[in-house]
């Protein structure tokens, strides 16, 4: 059993997805790994990693605008009777800055995943996806772990 410790980084487009599945895919093969368990961890407060469809873009579409319904930028509405306009008070980088937070903390920051023959074993239609919550393009790093066995 060997291990490794090491980062990627990734250059997003802006508010999105970012497919990142091959890339992974590549990072294990490069490193000569043959089975066991990826831990990635962002290594920011906005934006995600998530698994999701990789094979109609109307449902990243859909999930970028349920959360944007969600998480408005500038302020929100109490979920109290008055439904009172609350603005938040983290704005200093941007009327984008305090909802990416909000996005990421409904999201997730790190993901586990098994692998197997060199390849992350994920379902037909699944990606793993680099989530950017701010609107301009960000180089995000991720922190990777992986554990396994390598090819002999």
């Amino acid at each position: 059993m060997e291990q490794i410790f090491s980062k990627l980084n990734f250059r997003t487009n802006g508010e999105g997805f970012t497919d990142i599945t091959n890339d992974l895919n590549l990072f294990i093969n490069k490193n000569n790994f043959h089975s066991g368990i990826f831990n990635l961890t962002s290594l920011h407060t906005s934006c995600s990693l998530t698994i999701n469809e990789n094979a109609d873009p109307n449902v990243l579409k859909d999930l970028r605008r349920f959360m944007k319904s969600i998480v408005p930028y500038n302020c929100y509405s109490a979920l109290s009777k008055d439904r009172e306009e609350i603005y938040y008070e983290h704005f200093q980088e941007g009327e984008d800055d305090m909802p990416a937070h909000i996005k990421t903390a409904l999201t997730n920051t790190s993901l586990s995943l098994s692998f197997r023959k060199g390849k992350i074993i994920l379902g037909t239609w699944q990606a793993i996806y680099l989530w950017e919550h701010r609107f301009d393009s960000k180089e995000r790093f991720i922190s990777v772990h992986l554990i396994g066995e390598k090819f002999k």
